[in-house]
């Protein structure tokens, strides 16, 4: 006994996942646009990261003097783990304020 095809069912599975692709390109543009700043906890180096990971712009806004390459490395370090976590965190608020009408798939 062959299965009988829902042809609405599937155009409507097709338009979701056109929707769901188009979203999906807004969100990356949007990603790409977003942009937070931070710094490191000293506060010698500022970095501006968007929500896609980018790094667009390095700044040093402390003092050097009296500092060793390895405090300025370090404060360089810390600005950088701090901006990732940053957008990590800006592309989870975006993603859940642009998916918000989209229920998840099951997690596995």
């Amino acid at each position: 006994m062959g299965r009988e095809i829902d042809e609405g069912w599937i155009e409507e599975a097709v338009e979701r996942y056109r929707r769901i692709e188009a979203l999906q390109a807004e969100f990356d543009e949007a990603a790409r646009g977003l942009k937070v700043t931070v710094h490191s906890p000293d506060g010698l180096v500022e970095l501006v990261v968007t929500a896609a990971g980018a790094i667009t712009e390095v700044r040093i806004t402390g003092t050097l003097g009296g500092r060793s390459n390895a405090e300025v490395s370090e404060s360089i370090q810390a600005a950088v783990t701090a901006a990732a976590g940053a957008a990590h965190w800006a592309r989870e608020k975006l993603h859940a304020e642009m998916f918000a009408g989209y229920r998840p798939l099951r997690e596995v």
